[in-house]
């Protein structure tokens, strides 16, 4: 039997994939990506397949820009084709 940690992320997938794109699907996405600490630092929006990143500091840029390949991977899998193909990250 599988726990609800193991199934969540994929039922998690599933229904963002379902539901149409919106800019509170790619910031919930967001979030559920990142993570409380940088979803709360960070301001994101979706043009074209492009996710523009505004962080409130440098060092949150720094940070978020290094993890971008990771970021940009998960956000894929919960995504689906909706998905951003790149990532851009400014300081606010």
């Amino acid at each position: 039997m599988r726990s609800l940690q193991q199934t969540l992320p994929g039922v998690l997938a599933e229904v963002l994939r379902a539901a149409p794109l919106s800019q509170g699907k790619v910031g919930f996405a967001w979030r559920a990506t990142v993570g409380p600490a940088v979803g709360k630092v960070t301001t994101v929006r979706l043009e074209g397949r492009q996710l523009l990143v505004d962080a409130t500091t440098s060092a949150w840029a720094r940070e978020v820009e290094r993890s971008t390949p990771v970021i940009l991977m998960r956000l894929q899998t919960l995504l689906g084709a909706d998905a951003p193909t790149t990532i851009t990250v400014r300081e606010r």
